[in-house]
């Protein structure tokens, strides 16, 4: 698998690895590859600069392979998952690069009911099908007539719906908020409106964000950072993992004395939540949050409901624990949505959080939705008034962690079986396992896990977490000295 071809979706810079004529050959390939026989695809896109562009030179290779067309203009990602519900249609496509920046472009893909096509189901087929076009004399010569959006709804090959679909969905979206429930007798209740910094990042959140706090505005007081649509990106990247794209929200937060602060990335599946203090919250510590009050939910209304939580590997052993004290089942996955989104539906989950910020919810089709969870935290503050956000997460923060840190190896597969030898005879009470990469855990010590980068086999990432912080150092440096000695 190399260039635009990734594991989870197609990317890269556009005018250099993606241009019009690939995206052209990306509809034919998924009409004939992929997506059944005249199937009705749908399709959005953010707001990146090239967005259009790529939108009709796809539409026009999908309608050249025989599929018809429901356009539904600008989208954020989730959007488009809701869409592809909606109109129950037999695949979507969002146009975006997600986080990166303004000069990538790509596109996510989705079967029906939001299933998403990765590499192993559906994107290794595409790509073969590229190369075959490349050498492919006949192709080369063939000249295509590149029809426009107005013409091919004329011909009937495309049905527009970009005119409902916002308000559709925030429709509902809306229907999650459970904020004014609180008891006006209460002495304890909220005296004022929960004051929230929002960093669109100018993206597509941007879309979104202003229309759906309408409906909130007896509630919440929003301070904006960023909310103007703009691929080019003036202010920062929207790829709030990155802790220098969070300094404008801390900052903000810190100002305007707000209750929270959140984050979205560029097409707004994944965000980043602050606290009242400018502190980063781990996506692991929220998913723990998030899945403790969701379970409370269920519990209130059907106590012998069995619940299912599933978290990436990467998270803290907090998640877990948490899971298991309110008698729910918690399951680890692999990281990555495809792997996540499938293990959902299959164990029937009723919530996935993965350290990425992505994170997935079975009323919102198994998909990750960076609305939906901003919209938990809400009303989790909304119902424990009287608390604040640093005092909701402290009770999570029981173990120390390293944060995903990545090394530069000669070979990754090599050096991840070194540690495994190396930490089975050094530890007999070691459980040790490979469901990502290399996962080992010495009972009431610590754990860690190794994976290789997706896309260079010189690169590992590692996370780090031990029960006791007193020991933290001594484990973590004995495992990066190890890393360091088979490095050479």
């Amino acid at each position: 698998m190399t260039g635009i071809f990734k594991a989870y979706d197609i990317r890269g810079v556009f005018g250099q690895e993606l241009n019009q004529e690939t995206a052209y050959q990306i509809g034919l390939a998924l009409s004939k590859e992929v997506f059944p026989a005249k199937a009705e695809i749908l399709v959005s896109k953010d707001m990146r600069t090239h967005s259009d562009e790529l939108v009709l030179y796809l539409i026009n290779g999908l309608v050249e392979g025989g599929c018809q067309i429901i356009y539904a203009g600008l989208c954020a990602t989730p959007m488009n998952y809701w869409a592809n519900s909606n109109y129950q249609v037999a695949g979507s496509i969002q146009v975006t690069a997600s986080h990166n920046g303004a000069e990538y472009n790509g596109f996510k893909i989705s079967g029906p009911k939001a299933t998403p096509i990765d590499y192993l189901t559906g994107l290794k087929r595409v790509e073969s099908s590229l190369e075959s076009m490349k050498e492919s004399k006949e192709q080369e010569k063939k000249e295509k007539k590149i029809f426009s959006l107005e013409e091919l709804s004329k011909s009937q090959k495309l049905k527009t719906v970009e005119e409902e679909v916002l308000p559709l969905y925030l429709d509902f979206m809306s229907q999650f908020l459970n904020l004014g429930q609180i008891d006006k007798n209460n002495k304890n209740s909220r005296k004022r409106k929960l004051k929230i910094a929002i960093d669109a990042a100018n993206g597509m959140a941007g879309f979104f964000i202003r229309e759906f706090l309408k409906g909130c505005q007896s509630f919440l007081e929003p301070v904006e950072l960023y909310w103007e649509l703009d691929g080019n990106f003036p202010n920062h990247e929207a790829d709030p993992l990155k802790s220098e794209n969070l300094a404008a929200l801390r900052k903000k937060v810190l100002a305007e004395r707000c209750d929270l602060g959140v984050a979205f990335d560029g097409d707004a599946d994944r965000c980043v939540f602050v606290d009242q203090n400018g502190r980063i919250i781990s996506a692991d510590l929220i998913t723990a949050l998030i899945a403790e009050e969701l379970i409370d939910q269920i519990r209130e209304h059907s106590p012998e409901t069995p619940v299912s939580i599933l978290y990436d590997l990467r998270s803290s052993r907090i998640v877990k624990e948490t899971v298991e004290s309110k008698a729910a089942l918690a399951f680890r996955t692999r990281v990555g949505h495809s792997f996540i989104k499938r293990l959902l539906k299959e164990k029937d989950a009723l919530f996935a959080g993965e350290l990425s910020g992505h994170y997935y919810f079975a009323d919102c089709f198994y998909t990750d939705s960076a609305l939906r969870a901003f919209i938990c935290l809400l009303n989790i503050l909304e119902k424990h008034n009287t608390k604040n956000l640093a005092e909701l997460i402290d009770k999570y923060s029981k173990y120390q962690q390293s944060g995903e840190i990545n090394f530069q190896v000669k070979n990754s597969q090599e050096v991840l079986e070194k540690v495994k030898q190396t930490y089975q005879e050094r530890y007999l009470n070691s459980t040790i396992d490979n469901l990502d990469g290399l996962t080992v855990e010495v009972t009431g010590k610590f754990w860690f896990n190794l994976r290789s980068s997706n896309t260079e086999n010189s690169l590992l990432r590692m996370n780090f977490e031990a029960y006791d912080g007193s020991k933290f150092e001594r484990h973590f440096v004995e495992l990066k000295e190890l890393l360091v000695s088979l490095n050479y």
